[in-house]
C-alpha cells in the first residue's frame, strides 16, 4: 500500500453530463454495455470507447472474442474478476486475471484473440480504447499485463481506496504513463457517506462511470452504470465525490489530440486514405 499525499482542492469540476450506456454485443456474442460511443469521441477525446461487461451467466461471456484486427490506437482492458486470455500475430499471450490490467498499443496494426478461460463465475471488467496521435499510429505493436498485486494503491484518511492503473494521484504513481495524452485512471472504493478528492490537469477530458452504489459530484447524483462527464471549466483543479451509498467507480481524464478521428470499426486513423490503406494492408497479410 502507498503512502499519498493530501491535497485540498479550490474548485472542483462539476457534472457537465450524464449518460446511461447501451446494451450490445461483441466478439462472438459477448453481452456488454458500450458506455462510451461514437458520439462522444470529440468530447472526451483521447478516448475512443469504454465497454463494461459483467455476468456470471457464462453463456453471456464464454465465447469471447475470437480473432479480430485492431490499427492506430490503444486498448486498456481491466479485469474486475475473471480470466481472460490474450493470443496475437506479433507473438504475445498472457493470462489476465481479478484485479489485472492489459494495456496492448496496437499501433501499425494486429490481430489478437481474448477468450475467457473459465467455465463458470463471475466475469466483469472494462475495456478502454485511447487513441494514438498522428505521429504513432504506426508504431510497433506492444503488449503488457500487469497483475493485480503491482497495481499501486492508498487509502486516504476517510477510507477510500484506490487503485491507480494510469497517470498520478495524490503523489502515487500508476503502472503506466504515456507522454502525450497523459492518461489519468483510477479505480476508486469510496464508503457510503466519506468523500474522495483528487486532481486532475485542467487541460484534460474527464469522466467517471460508477460499477457500484452512487455518488454526488457537487450538487449532481450520480447513479449505478451512469457515465458523468466532468466539466471543463478553465480554473478547475480536480474533482471531489461523496458516496452516497458505498460506491465503486472509474475515474478517467486525458490530454486530447485535437486531431481528426476517421473511424472504421476496428481501425481509427485521421484520414479516409488511411482507413483505405489500412484495409488493403489487413486484406493482404501486412499486419504483424
Amino acid at each position: 500500500m502507498k503512502t499519498s499525499i493530501q491535497i485540498t482542492l479550490k474548485q472542483p469540476r462539476s457534472i457537465e453530463r450524464i449518460f446511461e450506456g447501451i446494451a450490445t454485443s461483441d466478439g462472438a456474442g459477448v453481452k456488454l454495455t458500450r458506455v462510451l460511443t461514437g458520439k462522444l469521441q470529440q468530447r472526451l477525446d483521447p478516448f475512443l470507447m469504454l465497454d463494461a461487461f459483467g455476468s456470471d451467466n457464462p453463456d453471456d461471456y464464454i465465447a469471447g472474442f475470437p480473432d479480430h484486427p485492431h490499427r492506430g490506437f490503444e486498448t486498456v482492458t481491466y479485469m474486475l474478476s475473471g480470466l481472460m486470455r490474450h493470443r496475437d500475430s506479433a507473438g504475445h499471450e498472457g493470462l489476465l486475471g481479478s484485479g489485472g490490467v492489459q494495456w496492448m498499443v496496437a499501433g501499425r496494426g494486429v490481430i489478437h484473440s481474448e477468450i475467457p478461460e473459465q467455465k463458470d463465475g463471475v466475469m466483469e471488467g472494462f475495456q478502454l480504447w485511447l487513441n494514438l496521435p498522428a505521429q504513432n499510429k504506426m508504431a510497433e505493436p506492444w503488449y503488457r499485463d500487469y497483475p493485480s498485486e503491482v497495481i499501486p494503491e492508498y487509502v486516504t484518511q476517510e477510507n477510500a481506496t484506490v487503485r491507480v492503473i494510469a497517470g498520478s494521484s495524490n503523489g502515487v504513481d500508476g503502472v503506466l504513463k504515456r507522454e502525450i495524452t497523459e492518461p489519468l485512471y483510477l479505480d476508486v472504493h469510496v464508503p457510503a457517506g466519506a468523500s474522495f478528492e483528487t486532481a486532475i490537469p485542467n487541460t484534460h477530458n474527464a469522466f467517471i462511470y460508477v460499477y457500484r452504489g452512487g455518488v454526488r459530484v457537487g450538487d449532481v447524483q450520480v447513479d449505478l452504470r451512469r457515465m458523468g462527464v466532468l466539466s471543463n471549466t478553465p480554473d478547475a483543479d480536480g474533482l471531489r465525490i461523496t458516496a452516497t451509498k458505498d460506491a465503486r467507480f472509474i475515474l478517467v481524464a486525458g490530454k486530447p489530440l485535437n486531431e481528426p478521428i476517421v473511424q472504421y470499426g476496428p481501425f481509427v486513423m485521421n484520414t479516409q486514405t488511411e482507413i483505405h490503406q489500412t484495409l488493403d494492408d489487413f486484406r493482404n497479410g501486412r499486419f504483424a
